[in-house]
């Protein structure tokens, strides 16, 4: 999709269709006022009819308007006017972007950034209709045989700006959106695609698309030479070799960088603490941290920002096999520090503490790292919030606010000392589980022992990565917006 702007009147629009919001109780935007008095009144005809509601998401596509220009004019509904929330503003750019699609229009002209959105820039609101409008038109295709392409899509909207000040808000939400969709992609790919070794490969690739990225992949023999036992005591039980996956992004000189891990379990099973059958084929999604990591970098690049972000993924496959982690088995990690697993399952906290570790090296000013780490985060936040924890309030506070300010939203579980003694091991210096309560917590408990060199917050995304079951079933993006804003909000404040 291409995205352009115009400070052209929807009367006065020349494009296959123009695009106006409308309001519960008979409410019109100002484009759609106008839009009213050229074609006598018709809009108000419309609600008096019951044509036209205004509810969020409603959309009715009509033809040959008097006083239009354009053949096409798509009314989109969004709710109160003056009181559209996120939510509701996020279901109309859907619903509007699904109806254009399938309409025949090649082009069309977005007047949907002059409402009034809870407490939002038009910045945020360019943004997020593109962001919102590519997630729309996502369709994983990689691995489909009988894929029918649309006929004439839509490939192009214009956005209404007074001053044509959208030019900057929309390349930013196109360069999130595209890393979204690279996240999605690796996210949806299947197990046997998607593997520790394809991935290097993808960040190899990346590496070659923008000459600011610089990629370095270690294979086991070299992660055994560093010590990375507790990352290596996962991927034994898999014929997939793990990789070490760095992608460095130099923006800023030599500024101290940004160093984001994602955990890359390309399949969890399990190991020998198996999981249940039913829906174990989502866990191809434990990837998504790594994923995340991936669309970031992308974004980043894309934007050419003037900073510095080093993404480091872990990554192997979970399995059962006469090698496998045991119950009872105690590792030693990069760091010296041994660790018992009383549960194979939690095995995404032994490979990122290593990778934390590893991430010492670069002497960062921050270190953020993203998993799909817990069941139990679904249970406490839902799919709506991904769960942060951090040893540093000023980066949780950061995290908050780039989360509120992309829609990305996080909530703020504690990290507390009187959580840590559930790790206890008779054993070893530290147990990889600390039993049923407050699962989330004790899971950040755990790589906190690892990060007590740098300023340090741990996302977890169990919950929002991805969706399960139905026909909305696969990789969200997210917390791509989450980062890409972070880092924006960071640029911004030095």
């Amino acid at each position: 999709m291409q995205y352009f702007v115009t400070s052209n009147p929807p009367s006065s629009q020349q494009s296959d269709c123009v695009i106006v919001a409308v309001f519960e109780q008979g409410e019109l935007s100002p484009s759609a006022t106008v839009v009213n008095e050229q074609s006598n009144g018709y809009l108000t005809k419309l609600f008096e009819q019951g044509d036209v509601t205004g509810n969020a998401g409603q959309v009715i596509l009509l033809r040959d308007v008097e006083g239009m220009k354009s053949p096409r004019l798509l009314l989109v509904g969004c709710g109160k006017k003056d009181n559209t929330t996120e939510n509701q503003f996020n279901t109309a750019i859907n619903a509007m972007t699904t109806e254009l699609n399938e309409s025949g229009a090649d082009d069309a002209t977005s007047y949907l950034a002059e409402i009034d959105v809870t407490s939002r820039s038009t910045d945020w609101k360019n943004r997020q209709i593109v962001i919102t409008a590519e997630s729309a038109l996502y369709k994983y295709t990689e691995t489909k045989s009988d894929v029918k392409p649309t006929s004439n899509p839509l490939t192009k909207i214009t956005f209404f700006s007074a001053d044509n000040s959208a030019e900057q808000s929309l390349a930013t939400g196109l360069a999130i959106a595209n890393g979204m969709s690279l996240a999605r992609t690796l996210g949806d790919l299947p197990g046997n695609v998607c593997t520790p070794t394809y991935l290097a490969e993808q960040a190899i690739e990346l590496g070659q698309r923008f000459d600011a990225v610089t990629t370095t992949i270690l294979d086991e023999p070299e992660m055994a030479e560093l010590g990375m036992h507790s990352l290596l005591s996962v991927s034994r039980g898999s014929r997939e070799d793990a990789k070490l996956i760095t992608m460095n992004y130099q923006g800023a000189g030599d500024a101290r960088p940004v160093v984001l891990v994602g955990k890359g379990l390309t399949f969890d099973a399990g190991g020998i603490s198996l999981k249940p059958s039913q829906g174990m084929d989502e866990m191809k999604y434990d990837m998504c941290g790594s994923a995340s990591v991936f669309g970031t970098i992308s974004a980043i690049a894309e934007l050419k920002l003037p900073i510095n972000v080093i993404g480091v993924v872990p990554s192997s496959e979970n399995m059962p096999d006469g090698d496998a982690n045991k119950p009872g088995d105690i590792v030693t990690s990069m760091a010296g520090k041994t660790i018992e697993i009383l549960n194979t399952d939690a095995e995404g906290r032994l490979i990122l503490c290593d990778a934390l570790t590893y991430s010492e090296r670069f002497n960062p000013e921050i270190v953020i790292d993203i998993a799909t780490l817990t069941g139990a985060i679904i249970v406490a936040l839902g799919r709506q919030a991904t769960g942060l924890l951090a040893n540093n309030q000023d980066l949780a506070n950061d995290l908050l606010k780039a989360g509120n300010d992309s829609f990305d939203r996080t909530w703020q579980l504690p990290l507390w000392d009187d959580y840590q003694q559930q790790l206890d091991s008779n054993f070893a210096d530290i147990a990889n589980i600390g039993g049923k309560e407050a699962g989330s917590v004790t899971a950040a408990c755990f790589l906190s022992r690892f990060t007590e060199k740098f300023t340090w917050a741990h996302l977890d995304i169990a919950g929002t990565a991805w969706n399960s079951g139905g026909k909305n079933k696969g990789a969200t993006g997210r917390p791509v917006p989450l980062l890409v804003q972070y880092l924006l909000n960071r640029i911004k404040d030095k």
